[in-house]
């Protein structure tokens, strides 16, 4: 994120199982790293019936996932009207904190890298970035490396092959 990048951002533990585990800085770190625009963003940590509820009733899908992007200033949502769409990037990213713990633990990675992953996957999504189209994909799959690399962690698709 260049020097001129303003972030206001919000870190919510619901759940706070990993409220220690993920410091504040880490995580400001890596959404920073993310960001190729001014932000003004919120980073939750659900539990499992939240995480569960949220991905129903926005996504109509009856489970809990990973991670969730909100982004408030896309083309068609009505959270803002169309005058006050900007060039800064208004979003929340929630974070299921079983999954990511599970996934963790199942993938044998630390969990801070996997949480870092996460994040930057959801403020990439949170910037437009997508994975619906194959193209699209690889597009977000190689700048997720690109990023977390220049962060010092590993490719985690390198890691899930």
């Amino acid at each position: 994120m260049a020097e001129k990048n303003k972030l206001s951002l919000s870190v919510q533990f619901a759940d706070t199982r990993l409220a220690e585990a993920l410091p504040r800085p880490s995580i400001r770190a890596w959404v920073k790293a993310s960001l190729f625009a001014s932000a003004e963003l919120t980073i939750r940590f659900v539990d499992a019936e939240e995480g569960r509820a949220l991905n129903r009733d926005y996504r109509g899908k009856d489970y809990a996932t990973n991670v969730l992007t909100f982004a408030y200033d896309e083309a068609g949502n009505d959270a803002y009207a169309e005058s006050e769409v900007s060039d800064t990037v208004h979003a929340d990213i929630v974070l299921c904190t079983e999954v990511l713990l599970s996934e963790a633990a199942e993938r044998k990675l630390p969990v801070q890298q996997h949480a870092a992953h996460l994040i930057v996957h959801g403020i990439l999504h949170a910037q437009g970035y997508d994975h619906e189209e194959d193209a699209e994909a690889t597009e977000m799959e190689n700048l997720e490396t690109e990023i977390l690399a220049g962060l010092g962690i590993a490719d985690p698709y390198a890691e899930i092959e």
